[in-house]
């Protein structure tokens, strides 16, 4: 297997076994023990590279990487079982074969809600909680998480070490609150599952634009969530119809080389027509009655425009505009507020966005947003302004996924 191969293929089992290790270890051990699992499962996958670079991969990777997280955990908490660490608890019995292979074949879904449901513990702050089931199971660089909670690299880092204190110090146990305890955390949980998608769909860094794995993965454990009924809620069913939408549209993404094609440029045979219709399904499931939509179901129905839009041109960018507006007052989003330009543009004409880009500038600064100067390029590009190139080429300098960076020099071009 070339180096190549080897590094997709570990990154694949990264983003697909990582939250899995973690949580199954964590289900098993104790939340005491999470610094040292969170280290297992690191070197595992550290331990998989080097391995794995001059023998096959085995037929069941997850179990492979399983059992050697454990021993190396295990490993561990024995060489430190006289430290303060341990304290008056007794060592953890070792599972057999047999017990392992039921806990991965058992036990693997409810433990990884488990672990969400715990990280959302009500008695540890929202952006904790956010941060905690992102780096644990979701699997989140430091850079990845700042770009999708607006903040700096080094606040998140700490973040991230006073979340896992504190999680240690107030959840003893990892277990699905029941009833009205559940459906406080819902609404939390139901945002984790929308970032680590939102991540998926469209990689931050990386040579990557489609994450499929963490995308499938949000999707699953939104679909775990409705089996119970008191999760059943319109902003679930809106989160699952958004999934499906997008979804729908992945090959249509991508030529076939692996380049990034435009929404423009879509080939909308490639949309999947079965995936559309299932989204529709739990979108009309839906329905909020007297209640307000959530950004879920915005978003949902926005997508729902370009998923049934028969072309580019015959898009209702109106009706997508007015869904924009509806979110922004509900509440204020600089980044919803950016990518409203878009449809803006379409409606009103690139002179009268780009007046309403300039008014957007003054309110937030998007000095390090690529996709701010990529939206700016290209309304200067349709009002015949040649200065596009110098706008083109600040994106160009800002966007840190390999993909869109050569999206945009073949614009430049």
């Amino acid at each position: 297997m070339t180096n190549s191969n080897l590094n997709h293929t570990i990154d694949h089992l990264f983003r697909n076994e990582y939250g899995k290790l973690i949580s199954l270890l964590t289900h098993k051990y104790g939340v005491s023990f999470l610094e040292q699992i969170e280290d297992a499962a690191q070197d595992t996958f550290l331990k998989a590279m080097q391995v794995w670079g001059y023998q096959s991969i085995p037929d069941n990777p997850t179990a492979w990487l399983f059992r050697v997280a454990q021993n190396r955990l295990i490993d561990v908490l024995r060489r430190d079982k006289k430290s303060d660490l341990m304290g008056d608890k007794p060592f953890p019995k070792e599972k057999t074969n047999k017990e392992s292979k039921v806990i991965l074949e058992d036990a693997l879904e409810d433990s990884q809600l488990n672990m969400i449901f715990a990280c959302c513990h009500p008695t540890l702050s929202q952006e904790y909680q956010i941060v905690l089931s992102l780096k644990l199971m979701g699997g989140f660089s430091n850079k990845e998480l700042a770009d999708a909670l607006l903040k700096k690299e080094d606040a998140i880092a700490k973040s991230f070490t006073r979340a896992k204190k504190q999680f240690r110090e107030k959840v003893q146990f990892l277990q699905i609150p029941v009833q009205m305890g559940l459906q406080s955390r819902l609404f939390q949980v139901l945002r984790v599952i929308y970032l680590l998608f939102s991540e998926g769909y469209a990689a931050t860094t990386g040579a990557q634009l489609l994450k499929r794995d963490i995308c499938y993965e949000a999707l699953r454990l939104a679909l775990l969530l409705r089996k119970n009924k008191y999760c059943f809620h319109p902003n679930l069913e809106a989160l699952i119809a958004l999934m499906c939408f997008h979804v729908s549209r992945f090959e249509a993404r991508l030529d076939k080389e692996g380049n990034l094609v435009s929404l423009e440029h879509h080939d909308r045979s490639l949309y999947d027509q079965e995936l559309i219709q299932i989204g529709i399904y739990h979108l009309q499931q839906a329905g909020t009655k007297d209640q307000t939509p959530s950004h879920y179901h915005l978003e949902a129905a926005r997508s729902y425009y370009h998923c049934t839009a028969l072309s580019f041109s015959e898009t209702d960018w109106k009706n997508i505009l007015y869904l924009y507006d509806v979110q922004l007052k509900q509440q204020y989003s600089p980044m919803v507020a950016l990518n409203r330009i878009v449809p803006f543009g379409k409606v009103h004409g690139p002179k009268a966005a780009l007046k309403e880009l300039r008014l957007l500038e003054q309110q937030t600064d998007f000095s390090n947003s690529g996709l701010f100067y990529a939206i700016w390029a290209e309304l200067l590009k349709e009002d015949n302004d040649v200065t596009f190139e110098t706008f083109l080429k600040k994106a160009i300098a800002l966007s840190e996924n390999d993909l869109v960076k050569q999206h945009l020099m073949k614009k430049l071009r």
